[in-house]
Protein backbone atom coordinates (compact mmCIF):
# COMPACT_ATOMS: atom_id res chain seq x y z
CA UNK A 1 0.00 0.00 0.00
CA UNK A 2 1.30 3.75 -0.56
CA UNK A 3 1.11 5.90 2.45
CA UNK A 4 -1.68 8.63 1.94
CA UNK A 5 -1.14 12.25 1.33
CA UNK A 6 -2.25 14.23 4.16
CA UNK A 7 -2.55 17.64 5.24
CA UNK A 8 -4.19 18.81 8.82
CA UNK A 9 -6.80 20.90 8.83
CA UNK A 10 -7.73 23.13 12.06
CA UNK A 11 -10.93 25.30 12.59
CA UNK A 12 -10.02 28.80 13.26
CA UNK A 13 -11.78 32.35 13.60
CA UNK A 14 -9.28 33.92 11.53
CA UNK A 15 -7.52 31.55 9.27
CA UNK A 16 -5.22 34.11 8.01
CA UNK A 17 -3.88 34.97 11.33
CA UNK A 18 -3.12 31.28 12.32
CA UNK A 19 -1.43 31.28 9.49
CA UNK A 20 0.65 33.98 9.95
CA UNK A 21 1.38 32.40 13.53
CA UNK A 22 2.35 28.88 12.50
CA UNK A 23 4.10 29.58 9.20
CA UNK A 24 6.36 32.05 11.59
CA UNK A 25 6.44 29.01 14.99
CA UNK A 26 6.91 26.59 12.33
CA UNK A 27 9.43 28.66 9.59
CA UNK A 28 6.49 27.44 6.87
CA UNK A 29 6.05 29.07 3.69
CA UNK A 30 2.40 31.03 3.50
CA UNK A 31 0.72 29.53 0.86
CA UNK A 32 0.04 32.17 -1.66
CA UNK A 33 -3.38 31.79 -3.83
CA UNK A 34 -3.46 34.67 -5.47
CA UNK A 35 -2.66 33.36 -9.00
CA UNK A 36 -5.22 30.69 -8.47
CA UNK A 37 -7.97 32.97 -7.42
CA UNK A 38 -7.34 35.49 -9.95
CA UNK A 39 -8.01 32.74 -12.35
CA UNK A 40 -10.42 30.92 -10.93
CA UNK A 41 -12.22 34.64 -10.80
CA UNK A 42 -11.57 35.66 -14.66
CA UNK A 43 -13.71 32.20 -15.51
CA UNK A 44 -16.06 32.78 -13.52
CA UNK A 45 -15.78 29.80 -10.97
CA UNK A 46 -15.34 31.24 -7.82
CA UNK A 47 -17.26 34.27 -6.46
CA UNK A 48 -15.80 37.09 -5.62
CA UNK A 49 -17.31 37.03 -2.50
CA UNK A 50 -14.99 33.77 -1.56
CA UNK A 51 -12.17 36.56 -1.50
CA UNK A 52 -10.43 38.85 0.83
CA UNK A 53 -7.19 40.96 0.30
CA UNK A 54 -4.77 39.72 2.82
CA UNK A 55 -1.48 41.85 3.81
CA UNK A 56 -1.95 42.63 0.04
CA UNK A 57 -3.13 40.15 -1.73
CA UNK A 58 -5.82 38.27 -2.79
CA UNK A 59 -6.85 35.23 -0.73
CA UNK A 60 -9.76 32.59 -0.05
CA UNK A 61 -11.68 34.99 2.60
CA UNK A 62 -12.14 31.55 4.51
CA UNK A 63 -9.03 29.52 4.22
CA UNK A 64 -5.81 30.11 4.46
CA UNK A 65 -2.79 27.00 4.52
CA UNK A 66 1.07 26.96 5.49
CA UNK A 67 3.37 24.40 4.20
CA UNK A 68 6.91 23.39 4.96
CA UNK A 69 9.57 25.19 2.83
CA UNK A 70 11.54 22.07 1.18
CA UNK A 71 8.57 19.81 0.20
CA UNK A 72 7.13 20.10 -2.82
CA UNK A 73 3.83 22.04 -4.18
CA UNK A 74 1.92 23.10 -7.14
CA UNK A 75 3.50 25.99 -8.66
CA UNK A 76 0.14 26.79 -10.65
CA UNK A 77 -1.20 27.00 -6.68
CA UNK A 78 1.60 27.67 -5.03
CA UNK A 79 -0.41 24.34 -2.52
CA UNK A 80 2.33 22.07 -0.79
CA UNK A 81 1.88 18.48 -1.37
CA UNK A 82 3.96 17.57 1.69
CA UNK A 83 3.56 18.18 5.15
CA UNK A 84 0.95 20.97 5.18
CA UNK A 85 -1.44 22.67 7.43
CA UNK A 86 -5.09 24.15 6.57
CA UNK A 87 -6.59 26.78 8.71
CA UNK A 88 -10.79 26.97 7.59
CA UNK A 89 -13.01 29.73 9.28
CA UNK A 90 -15.73 28.34 11.68
CA UNK A 91 -18.43 30.36 13.42
CA UNK A 92 -17.94 28.91 16.96
CA UNK A 93 -15.33 29.58 19.05
CA UNK A 94 -12.64 27.32 21.06
CA UNK A 95 -14.13 25.59 23.39
CA UNK A 96 -12.51 22.47 24.75
CA UNK A 97 -9.29 21.00 24.82
CA UNK A 98 -7.82 19.91 21.53
CA UNK A 99 -8.44 16.32 20.84
CA UNK A 100 -4.89 16.80 18.48
CA UNK A 101 -2.22 18.78 19.38
CA UNK A 102 1.44 19.35 17.38
CA UNK A 103 4.47 19.10 19.46
CA UNK A 104 7.64 21.09 18.75
CA UNK A 105 10.86 19.70 19.15
CA UNK A 106 13.58 22.91 18.82
CA UNK A 107 17.20 21.32 19.30
CA UNK A 108 18.31 20.43 22.42
CA UNK A 109 18.99 22.65 25.08
CA UNK A 110 16.29 25.37 23.25
CA UNK A 111 13.47 25.18 24.76
CA UNK A 112 13.30 28.15 26.56
CA UNK A 113 14.63 30.25 24.04
CA UNK A 114 11.65 28.96 21.46
CA UNK A 115 8.96 29.26 24.14
CA UNK A 116 9.84 32.91 24.29
CA UNK A 117 10.11 33.62 20.88
CA UNK A 118 6.58 31.93 20.39
CA UNK A 119 5.20 33.87 23.09
CA UNK A 120 6.77 37.10 21.01
CA UNK A 121 4.87 35.85 18.22
CA UNK A 122 1.31 35.57 20.38
CA UNK A 123 1.27 32.17 21.89
CA UNK A 124 0.98 32.18 25.80
CA UNK A 125 2.37 29.61 28.39
CA UNK A 126 -0.30 27.33 30.08
CA UNK A 127 2.20 25.26 32.21
CA UNK A 128 5.38 23.47 32.11
CA UNK A 129 5.52 19.92 32.70
CA UNK A 130 8.89 17.95 34.32
CA UNK A 131 7.76 14.17 34.78
CA UNK A 132 10.31 10.79 34.77
CA UNK A 133 9.21 10.66 31.12
CA UNK A 134 10.74 14.17 30.45
CA UNK A 135 9.75 17.74 30.44
CA UNK A 136 7.75 19.95 28.08
CA UNK A 137 5.75 23.73 27.73
CA UNK A 138 2.53 23.26 26.91
CA UNK A 139 1.39 26.48 25.16
CA UNK A 140 -1.72 27.85 23.19
CA UNK A 141 -1.36 29.37 19.93
CA UNK A 142 -3.84 32.89 19.56
CA UNK A 143 -6.99 31.07 19.43
CA UNK A 144 -6.44 29.03 22.50
CA UNK A 145 -5.57 25.69 20.53
CA UNK A 146 -2.75 24.01 22.84
CA UNK A 147 0.69 22.55 21.61
CA UNK A 148 3.75 21.76 23.26
CA UNK A 149 7.55 22.45 22.71
CA UNK A 150 9.63 19.42 24.25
Amino acid sequence: MTALHWKLVIDAADPHAQAAFWAAALAYHEEDHSPLITRLLEAGAAPAEATATVRGRLAWRDLAAVRHPDEPFDPATDAGLGHRILFQRVPEPKTVKNRVHLDLHPPAGTRDAEVARLTALGAKVLRKVAEQGGSWTVMEDPEGNEFCVQ
